[in-house]
């Protein structure tokens, strides 16, 4: 990252820790509520309005408060509205994905998900040096073109062989991610082949 592109991009780890916990705290507190107090629903009528609506007007509020002011005070706050809506949505995946099952395994499949990806977001700001010196070694290496042959044939079996949809998705993901694991070595050498003296 250029020294103009820090100065533009300034992150601010509070807002991010206050987001975070205030997401972890709200899932938590609407998942024990749900279970001690099943019963207790609000309905309007006959309609049955889940959390996950409160969840979406505060998702609303947070973002519209966070880019409408500029105060660490008012950033803190809009930070953990935003998180909170957020961990009320995700309570009630599985319920929005099943349309039925609020105790579906998603809800938890979905959770782990969506960590993993926070934690590989971190560990690209925090490493993006070291990750690009290492992925740009890789790519210049012999290996990077087995690597790539290797993934690129796995999922094309997977794509020709499955029925499922989501295995097609992600496998047709990794078969264009190995083509362009193996059209940048590809490319690495033939660069490499132009420099060479004659």
């Amino acid at each position: 990252m250029s020294k103009r592109s820090r100065d533009r991009f300034q992150p601010r780890a509070h807002l991010e820790a206050a987001a975070l916990i205030s997401f972890i705290v709200a899932f938590i507190a609407a998942r024990t509520f749900t279970t001690f107090f099943p019963s207790i629903v609000i309905v309007s009528s006959g309609i049955h309005i889940h959390h996950f609506w409160f969840g979406i007007a505060l998702l609303a509020v947070g973002g519209w408060v966070g880019i409408s002011y500029n105060d660490k005070e008012t950033d803190r706050l809009a930070a953990i509205i935003f998180g909170a809506g957020g961990g009320l949505i995700a309570d009630e995946v599985g319920l929005l994905l099943t349309f039925e099952n609020y105790w579906t395994t998603l809800t938890y499949t979905f959770l782990i998900i969506f960590f993993a990806f926070i934690a590989i977001l971190y560990l690209f700001y925090k490493y993006h040096d070291t990750i690009a010196t290492e992925f740009a070694e890789f790519t210049r290496s012999n290996m990077s073109f087995y690597f790539g042959v290797f993934l690129f044939a796995i999922s094309t079996t997977f794509i020709v062989q499955t029925e499922n949809m989501l295995v097609a998705i992600v496998a047709s993901g990794l078969a264009i991610a190995a083509m362009v694991i193996i059209v940048t070595y590809v490319a690495q050498q033939i660069r490499k082949n132009r420099q060479r003296p004659s």
